[in-house]
């Protein structure tokens, strides 16, 4: 026969719950994942290298993909996409990334999906109030931002998501822009 649950004493705190389910912290789940998304902010300064290299790279094959056309190549890199920046950043594919505003740590990883800075309720050991295991992500933003060349691109205020680009290749959609904001220089 089971014993019951006794309530605790008036002002005494209880030390744990009486049942904790296994496995619901998604960070406890997720270890390994999670390590690899510290070991990016460490090395963010290196990251921050080829992000722009490849990012330049991309821009050069522009006339590729205008050839090609864009939506026939965007399945093949969000396939890449996703994969790459998955298994480094835990990547969530909002179709606008801001890894190198925030020094390679991704904000979407936020509980709360905050895109400019964390919420009130970081705790004392700069760990997540939702996830008390977890650091919080803009805490690791800032330490990542503080490794890199462009340590100031983490005060850009970032926009509200736009749903609408979820899934798509942040990849492609930066890309086609910085190609577009090459031509009026060109024209001149």
């Amino acid at each position: 026969m089971a014993e019951p649950v006794t309530e605790p004493m008036s002002g005494a705190i209880p030390t744990r719950p009486a049942y904790q389910p296994a496995g619901v912290n998604p960070v406890r789940r997720l270890g390994s994942k999670y390590s690899l998304r510290l070991w990016s902010v460490r090395n963010a300064r290196t990251l921050e290298w080829v992000y722009t290299t490849f990012s330049d790279m991309l821009l050069s094959f522009h006339w590729l993909w205008n050839l090609i056309g864009y939506h026939r190549v965007e399945r093949p890199i969000v396939f890449i996409e996703k994969n790459v920046k998955g298994l480094l950043f835990d990547c969530r594919m909002c179709g606008q990334c801001v890894l190198s505003d925030t020094g390679m740590s991704c904000p979407m990883n936020c509980p709360k999906s905050l895109r400019n800075g964390p919420c009130g309720g970081v705790r004392a050991n700069g760990n997540c109030e939702v996830e008390p295991d977890m650091p919080c992500v803009w805490v690791q933003a800032w330490n990542g931002a503080q490794r890199m060349r462009s340590k100031s691109n983490i005060e850009t205020v970032q926009g509200p998501v736009d749903q609408s680009l979820r899934g798509t290749s942040a990849w492609l959609r930066v890309t086609a822009e910085r190609a577009n904001a090459r031509r009026p220089a060109a024209n001149d």
